[in-house]
C-alpha cells in the first residue's frame, strides 16, 4: 500500500487513535481496579482488626496467656501472610505475629506501634509495601487495647497485572480486526471517488459534454462532484465559444484574404509599375499567401475539434496512401534536391478519414522537406506492429532542441520562428497533425536530436477483420 495514498493515511490515523482510546481505557482501568483493590484491601483489615479486637478483649479479662493461642488459632497470621499486632493503651506490644511462611516480609521491619487510629500504608525496606489498619479496643473515650493488621499489597497488584494481560491481548486483536474493517470501509467509501477519478480521466476537450458520476450521499462528495460537473460545464461553453470564434472569423476572413490576393496578383501583372512597387507588392502578397494559410489551418482546426474527421470514416490501405502522397510531394523534395524514399510496405489496413490522414502525411513530409538541408534524406515508411499501423517520417534535417521537443504540436509554436517565416510556416502543421490524431485514437511521436534529423512517428489501431480496399 503507499504510505502516501489516503486511504492508508486515513487508516493510519484510525490505527492510531484507536491506540491512544484502548490506552487510556486501560489506563483508567488499571489505576480504576488498583483503587478498589486497595480500598477493599484496606476495608477488611479494618474488619479483621475489629474482629481481632473482640477476641483480645475476651481473652485478656479471662486468661491474658491464652491470648496468642486464640490470635493463632482463629486468624493463622503466619498461614496467611498477614501482620497482627495488639499493644496495651501502655504501650506495652500483648501480641505479634512471626514472620509468614512465604517470607514476603518481616514484621520486624513495620514501624513502632501507633495509636493513631485508621489506614495507612508502609514501605519496607526491600520488601513489599503494606497496608495497615489500627483500631481501638474497649471504651471510646478510654480504649484498653489498640489493634494493628495488615496485608502485603504484591498479591492484589499482582493478580493486577495478570488481569492486563487479556485486555493486551484483546488489544493485538481488536486492532488487528478494526484496522481491516476499517479499511475495507474506507476502501468502500472511496469507490466513489475512484469512480470519479476515471471519469474525469476519460474527460478531455474533444468530449466535455461527458459529466462525473454524482454519489448520492449527500455529503462532501456529493456536492464536490456537482461542482465539478457544473464546471466543466462552465468549460465546455467556454470551449464552445471559442471553437465557434474560430471557426467564424476563419470563415469570414477566407472570403476577403481570396479578394485581396486576387486583386494583388492583377495589379502585379500590370506593365507600369516599377521594379520597387513590384517587389513590395509581391512582399505585400507573400504575406497575404502566408495569412491565408494560416486562417486556412485555424478553419481545418475548428472542423477537427467540431469533430468533422469522425464522420467520414472508410477502411483504405494506408501504405498505398503513403505512397500516392510522397510521389506527389516528390517535386517539392526535388526542388531542394532532397532524396525522398517512400519504403516498400505490405497492405495495411485502417480505419477513419482517408482525406485527414493524407493530410498527416502531407503536413509531417512538408515540414521535412522544409527543414532538410540540400543533399538530405527523407524516409517515410509504414509496417504493421503489433495489431497497430505505424507510419513513420525520418529526414537528416537540422533537428529539433530538447527543449523545443514537448511543444512542437502546440498551435502557434516555432522552434525558430525568423526561419519559419521564411519558410512560410505559421506554426499549425503539427497541430493539425495532432488533432487528427486524436480524433482517430492514434498517437504521435517526435524523437530528434540537433544535427541528426527528426523521426515523427505516428501509430493508428489496425482495422478489425478483413475489408475491402478503398483507394
Amino acid at each position: 500500500m503507499n504510505p502516501r495514498s489516503l486511504p492508508f493515511r486515513l487508516v493510519a490515523w484510525y490505527a492510531l487513535w484507536l491506540s491512544v482510546v484502548f490506552v487510556i481505557a486501560s489506563t483508567l482501568v488499571y489505576f480504576g481496579l488498583r483503587r478498589y483493590l486497595e480500598h477493599s484491601l484496606a476495608t477488611e483489615q479494618i474488619q479483621r482488626a475489629q474482629r481481632i479486637a473482640t477476641l483480645a478483649l475476651q481473652s485478656t479479662r479471662t486468661n491474658p496467656n491464652s491470648l496468642a493461642g486464640d490470635i493463632t488459632a482463629r486468624f493463622a497470621p503466619e498461614a496467611s501472610e498477614r501482620f497482627i499486632r495488639i499493644v496495651r493503651a501502655d504501650g506495652a506490644i500483648l501480641y505479634q505475629s512471626r514472620p509468614p511462611h512465604d517470607r514476603s516480609f518481616d514484621p520486624s521491619l513495620i514501624s513502632a506501634p501507633t495509636r493513631t487510629i485508621g489506614i495507612r500504608r508502609e514501605k519496607l525496606p526491600d520488601g513489599p509495601e503494606l497496608v495497615l489498619a489500627t483500631v481501638p479496643a474497649g471504651p471510646a473515650n478510654a480504649p484498653e487495647l489498640f489493634i494493628e493488621t495488615g496485608e502485603s499489597l504484591a498479591p492484589a497488584l499482582d493478580e493486577l497485572r495478570q488481569l492486563l494481560t487479556l485486555p493486551a491481548l484483546g488489544f493485538i486483536i481488536v486492532t488487528g480486526i478494526a484496522l481491516a474493517g476499517g479499511y475495507q470501509l474506507i476502501h468502500r467509501a472511496l469507490r466513489s471517488v475512484e469512480k470519479i477519478t476515471r471519469s474525469a480521466e476519460r474527460i478531455s476537450s474533444s468530449n466535455l459534454s461527458e459529466r462525473l458520476p454524482i454519489a448520492s450521499t449527500g455529503d462532501e462528495l456529493e456536492r464536490l462532484s456537482i461542482a465539478l460537473n457544473h464546471m466543466i460545464t462552465r468549460l465546455d461553453e467556454a470551449f464552445q465559444y471559442s471553437r465557434r470564434f474560430v471557426a467564424d472569423a476563419s470563415h469570414e476572413l477566407r472570403t476577403p484574404l481570396t479578394v485581396v490576393q486576387g486583386e494583388l496578383e492583377e495589379i502585379l501583372q500590370r506593365q507600369a509599375l516599377t521594379d520597387a512597387v513590384r517587389e513590395r507588392l509581391g512582399s505585400v502578397l507573400e504575406e497575404v499567401e502566408r495569412l491565408a494559410q494560416i486562417v486556412e489551418g485555424l478553419f481545418a482546426l475548428s472542423r477537427l475539434d467540431a469533430g468533422e474527421a469522425q464522420r467520414e470514416w472508410v477502411c483504405f490501405d494506408l501504405a498505398t496512401l503513403a505512397a500516392s502522397t510522397a510521389a506527389q510531394m516528390n517535386l517539392l523534395a526535388e526542388d531542394k534536391e532532397i532524396s525522398l524514399v517512400c519504403a516498400p510496405s505490405a497492405e495495411v489496413c485502417i480505419e477513419g478519414d482517408r482525406a485527414r490522414l493524407k493530410q498527416i502525411v502531407v503536413n509531417l513530409l512538408d515540414n521535412a522537406i522544409k527543414y532538410t538541408p540540400e543533399g538530405g534524406l527523407i524516409t517515410l515508411r509504414v509496417t504493421a506492429q503489433a495489431q497497430q499501423a505505424v507510419l513513420e517520417v525520418a529526414d537528416t534535417g537540422i533537428g529539433i532542441p530538447p527543449e523545443a521537443l514537448p511543444h512542437v504540436f502546440d498551435r502557434f509554436f516555432r522552434v525558430d520562428k525568423a526561419r519559419s517565416r521564411e519558410s512560410g510556416g505559421a506554426g499549425l502543421g503539427l497541430s493539425i497533425v495532432k488533432s487528427i490524431c486524436t480524433a482517430h485514437g492514434a498517437e504521435v511521436q517526435v524523437k530528434s536530436a540537433p544535427g541528426h534529423g527528426s523521426c515523427f512517428r505516428v501509430t493508428l489501431p489496425l482495422a478489425p477483420g478483413k475489408y475491402s480496399k478503398e483507394i
